[in-house]
């Protein structure tokens, strides 16, 4: 249950926050209200906890998720196809850039990672999660975006770099951050409603690290080398291998000159 405690944030009306001290995973607790409909839960409805004791991440990878950093689910029901749906991730990866642009001091390079990754000072400091629902050949029935951000502590030892802002230097409340964030997500959001996915592929490449550069792309059965030529305009990645131009859907991407290993 929600706990009665909180300090509660002051969002937009558009969003109907349910908090957690602690839950299991925000994602599960999401889907669990999105299959309700829209009639019970609509659109913006937003699933908050302080500690996941089950928290995972893409391809089911477990996320560490203990008290102090930020955990959150939302749930959206946009009018598109679910060939859209992934757009949402570079809306909402926008929309993080900028609440860091906000609620930290000057300074600090925010970077975007191809596809959900979030990098602060060349370290991840956030991923992102999207799940989506939708029956053949209808508009999708609901798009949950989950977040993870490492406000307070950060996993050892990960493939990819990890920080933490504290680390950094920044004390940042877990509330200053949802307050800001709901308002940027606000603003990506209905730019991509009213103006489609472009001018969001445009912003998020502004933001991006890797392009024009080689990068290194983990597939499930093989690593790929090239440059980061472009985003496509559905959002896939462009790698250019010696003028051979493949399309990467997904992926896990690396930096040849920050990931030694990979």
């Amino acid at each position: 249950m929600s706990d009665d405690n909180f300090e509660i944030p002051r969002l937009p009306a558009a969003y109907n926050l349910i908090p957690f001290e602690s839950v299991g995973s925000t994602m599960t607790e999401a889907r669990k209200l999105a299959i309700l409909g829209e009639d019970e839960t609509p659109d913006g409805t937003l699933i908050w906890a302080r500690e996941q004791t089950e928290g995972r991440g893409r391809r089911g990878n477990s996320w560490d998720s203990p008290k102090g950093n930020f955990y959150m689910s939302l749930i959206t029901r946009p009018d598109v196809l679910p060939a859209n749906a992934a757009e949402l991730a570079f809306v909402t990866g926008c929309a993080i850039f900028d609440t860091v642009g906000e609620v930290c001091e000057p300074g600090f390079e925010c970077r975007l990672k191809w596809p959900n990754d979030v990098l602060l000072n060349d370290c991840k400091i956030a991923g992102l999660l999207l799940e989506t629902r939708a029956s053949a050949g209808d508009n999708v029935d609901y798009v949950i975006i989950g977040l993870g951000l490492n406000l307070l502590s950060h996993p050892q030892n990960t493939e990819y770099p990890a920080t933490n802002f504290v680390n950094e230097g920044q004390i940042i409340p877990d509330t200053v951050f949802l307050e800001a964030f709901a308002r940027h997500f606000m603003d990506w959001a209905s730019r991509w409603v009213d103006e489609g996915f472009e001018p969001v592929r445009q912003g998020w490449k502004w933001r991006a690290k890797g392009i024009g550069e080689e990068i290194n792309v983990r597939l499930e059965n093989e690593t790929l080398t090239g440059v980061f030529k472009d985003l496509a305009p559905d959002g896939s990645l462009i790698l250019d291998q010696d003028g051979t131009e493949r399309i990467i859907t997904a992926g896990d991407v690396f930096f040849p000159n920050l990931n030694k290993d990979s």
